[in-house]
């Protein structure tokens, strides 16, 4: 059976870990609220309710500017053992439905239910009943696209929230796509978007006009991959197994760091969790993270098959003078892993 055909849907819970809160403490649930750090803490917002996005509050936002666009939003810890419990438990329905699950976080997940004969094989009925569950089990809504690929579906999935699904038919596909704006196909973050829009690229459509070898000279790798989404073709299978690429740990401080030397220590502190993390897999490169005070970050990455301080201290100091005396608010290390080979496990000779 050809891609085109396939049957997928896109489930997305709705304000997950804001909405688990709502439900066990029912007075929150006409408030602003936003499961996150605190202000004083360089707390982080994790996710928030609709009630708390009419201002203007969104994830990955700083609590403090949270709180100064909504000054009474109610911040609430985040209980990440509370929320894996309901991730699992939702996982349980959709195999009620399907063996080919993929996650993509606790809250959201690609369902292939191509060869599913439940609802005498439509998933458009799946997503239904697979939501109606969700809601009867767990007290909490969702929302589900429905589409011949995953790319198409995650899409869908933002469509009619909260609470609704969207099907996108084999036939509507090319359509659909065309007339998507380009800052909702994944790849395409600001930076991209902005480059694509000085060449006068807006949506799908505009992009089918170029030429791809001039696409992918413009966009290297990403290219071809546009061209494709742009026609709304997306040829990835749902995988229900995820190879681990890489392990990391990273702090927030609670003040701005003004120095190397200051970032050198905070990493070097990091490293036993990292090493507790990692345990004995091998791994083929290091990779050091910075944010800075206008939270503008960098990423510096290297080879290295151990945790080495004195290529840590170059791999900082590399990233640190890209941030032209910015204070830095983050610091993080990861390493790349390596195949488990016996091979790749031997240190450097």
């Amino acid at each position: 059976m050809g891609v085109e055909q396939r049957k997928i849907i896109h489930i997305d819970m709705d304000c997950f870990f804001a909405a688990v809160e709502m439900r066990d403490n029912p007075e929150l649930r006409d408030k602003p609220i936003a499961v996150g750090g605190p202000a004083s803490g360089r707390g982080v917002i994790s996710t928030c309710n609709y009630a708390a996005r009419e201002f203007g509050v969104r994830s990955a936002m700083p609590s403090s500017e949270a709180l100064r666009r909504c000054p009474d939003l109610i911040l609430v810890p985040g209980r990440m053992s509370v929320y894996k419990a309901v991730s699992q438990q939702i996982r349980q329905i959709f195999q009620r439905y399907t063996d080919l699950i993929e996650p993509l976080s606790l809250d959201e997940a690609y369902l292939d239910v191509t060869d599913s004969r439940h609802c005498r094989g439509s998933a458009t009925l799946m997503a239904q009943q697979i939501r109606a569950e969700i809601e009867a089990e767990t007290g909490l809504t969702a929302s589900a696209g429905i589409a011949p690929n995953k790319f198409l579906a995650k899409i869908a999935s933002d469509e009619n929230k909260p609470n609704g699904q969207c099907v996108v038919l084999p036939k509507q596909c090319a359509e659909f796509a065309a007339a998507l704006p380009l800052r909702k196909i994944p790849g395409v973050g600001p930076r991209t978007a902005e480059r694509l829009a000085q060449r006068g690229l807006h949506t799908g459509a505009d992009v089918l006009k170029q030429d791809p070898a001039e696409l992918a000279q413009w966009l290297g790798k990403f290219g071809p991959v546009l061209y494709q989404r742009a026609q709304g073709i997306d040829p990835r299978q749902v995988q229900t197994h995820r190879e681990r690429k890489s392990v990391g740990v990273e702090t927030t401080v609670a003040q701005d760091l003004g120095s190397e030397a200051a970032c050198l220590d905070k990493l070097l502190s990091l490293l036993p969790e990292l090493s507790r993390r990692l345990g004995e897999r091998p791994f083929k490169g290091i990779n050091v993270k910075l944010k800075f005070s206008d939270f503008q970050q960098t990423t510096v990455s290297g080879q290295g098959q151990s945790l080495d301080p004195q290529a840590l201290r170059g791999l900082l100091h590399t990233g640190y003078q890209r941030g032209e005396g910015r204070g830095v608010r983050l610091v993080g290390v990861s390493v790349t892993l390596a195949p488990e080979q016996p091979q790749l496990a031997l240190g450097l000779e």
